[in-house]
């Protein structure tokens, strides 16, 4: 499967908020968003993904960008993660049914049942700007492509 292509509106998706509301394609309307898809929730990369990306989350706000991070965890599990490195990356949870959103955007890794490591930008228009799949689920895309990213969908 091929990650979704900039230039594609969003299709319809629903994700799992933290609180348990529904975070759909409109919630990506109205400022660039970058949704961070990574495959669980306590593995190492996973862990190092978010502890980096977290700086740059000053950097984002002052482009009006947010960022999210996206997995097939269970809520619970996304919540005590990030509590546990200590992030403030809003988890969005793609856990029922299983990976719908990850795979709509092309950032599922079916041999395993998971969210790929990938990148997908959204402009305010809910336009994907820019996306980034990983050659394996073990590659962390550095901070540079979220820079990259996200100047795309600024251009």
């Amino acid at each position: 499967m091929a990650i979704i292509a900039p230039g594609t509106p969003v299709p319809e998706l629903t994700l799992k908020r933290e609180d348990g509301s529904d975070f759909t394609q409109e919630d990506l309307r109205g400022r660039t968003t970058v949704l961070v898809f990574y495959p669980f929730a306590f593995s190492s990369v996973c862990t190092d993904q978010l502890q980096v990306y977290e700086e740059l989350l000053p950097e984002l706000a002052e482009q009006d960008a947010v960022m999210y991070a996206v997995s097939t965890d269970a809520t619970p599990s996304q919540t005590a993660f990030r509590e546990k490195l200590g992030v403030t990356i809003e988890q969005l949870s793609d856990f029922e049914p299983k990976g719908a959103a990850s795979k709509a955007l092309g950032a599922y890794f079916d041999p395993a049942g998971m969210t790929n490591r990938a990148l997908v930008v959204v402009g305010p228009d809910g336009t994907v700007a820019w996306s980034h799949l990983a050659a394996s689920p073990g590659e962390l895309p550095g901070v540079e492509l979220v820079r990259e990213g996200v100047a795309a969908a600024k251009a």
